[in-house]
């Protein structure tokens, strides 16, 4: 009921602004143009855009010199977040309004409307990305993903818990980024049932336990949390054998966890790590094991003295980071 309200709000606002549009741009009759030759003037439209955003204010064409006229102070102040907030939601707005001039894509906005209204007003939705970031008024939890995401930006709200339900029906994800939240709950089996998801990160939240992780994970990021080595299971990150990039910086980690062989870049510094040993990083049973992906490992700010482990980094190129005395 709520969707079909919202629908019989908003297409007739879109029309409205669709026929404004239609003053400009007589090009778009609907009906006027082929669907491959309109779908090529949508992109071509998109590519002028981008390159004029590109361009510097004072050779907009139009725009007056700074200086003589032309203000650049307005656009300069604006932070990298806001542009990119401002160009998604612009280009959503150019398919939207685009989409009304043919009956096809009129269909497709009504259907749109109708199944993912609720995010897609919130957020900006975009062939498969949906971005959710500042969102104002603040978002505390996940919002309804349309079933064909594959790529989730919610960084920076107040989302304070991750439910099992919250990905349950979403298995074409392939990215969560959740940077910059206040988690401090995430159930267990939140990420089990996403096969295809590779790139998750959790960083600057409020985590004190991580949750099993999908195995096919390639990166992940939980800098700047509360996890202590309690917090952290033993066999947490030891079933997956292809991740590439492990960042658990700026923790209260007490021991470094089971670092699977494909790791390639390991940031550990700033914890509360005192000691290393042989079986840390290699072996002690097999004194011909070697390491040789793991090229960068950081443990500065750490309170153990690497120097004192010298028999703890045989099987590695590189030596870690950290303080030797």
């Amino acid at each position: 009921m709520k969707a079909l309200l919202f629908t019989c709000v908003l297409v007739p606002w879109l029309a409205a602004a669709s026929a404004g549009r239609l003053e400009q741009d007589s090009q778009l009759i609907a009906g006027s143009l082929a669907g491959s030759e309109r779908n090529g003037y949508f992109v071509d439209r998109w590519k002028l855009r981008r390159a004029r955003r590109a361009l510097p204010v004072a050779d907009e064409p139009g725009d007056a010199p700074v200086g003589q006229g032309g203000d650049a102070s307005g656009f300069k102040r604006k932070s990298y977040r806001e542009l990119r907030r401002f160009e998604m939601q612009d280009a959503h707005r150019s398919v939207v309004n685009n989409s009304l001039h043919s009956e096809e894509g009129l269909m497709f906005v009504l259907c749109l409307c109708v199944t993912d209204l609720p995010t897609c007003l919130l957020c900006v939705c975009l062939t498969g990305s949906v971005y959710c970031e500042e969102v104002s008024p603040d978002v505390t939890s996940v919002p309804s993903l349309p079933k064909e995401t594959a790529y989730l930006y919610a960084r920076f709200n107040k989302i304070k818990k991750i439910r099992t339900k919250d990905f349950a029906d979403i298995v074409t994800l392939r990215r969560i980024d959740l940077t910059g939240n206040m988690i401090s709950e995430i159930e267990d089996g939140a990420f089990s049932n996403l096969p295809l998801l590779e790139e998750l990160s959790l960083a600057e939240n409020k985590l004190a336990k991580l949750p099993m992780l999908p195995a096919k994970l390639k990166y992940f990021n939980a800098n700047n949390n509360l996890l202590k080595t309690r917090g952290v299971k033993a066999n947490a990150f030891k079933k997956l054998t292809t991740l590439m990039n492990l960042y658990l910086a700026d923790n209260q980690l007490e021991a470094v966890p089971h670092i699977p062989d494909s790791v390639r870049i390991l940031h550990l510094q700033n914890n509360n790590i005192t000691e290393v040993n042989v079986d840390t990083f290699c072996r002690s049973n097999d004194t011909y094991y070697l390491r040789p992906s793991l090229s960068e490992v950081r443990m500065d700010g750490n309170p153990v003295v690497l120097s004192k482990y010298p028999d703890s980094f045989t099987c590695m190129k590189v030596l870690p980071i950290g303080q030797y005395r």
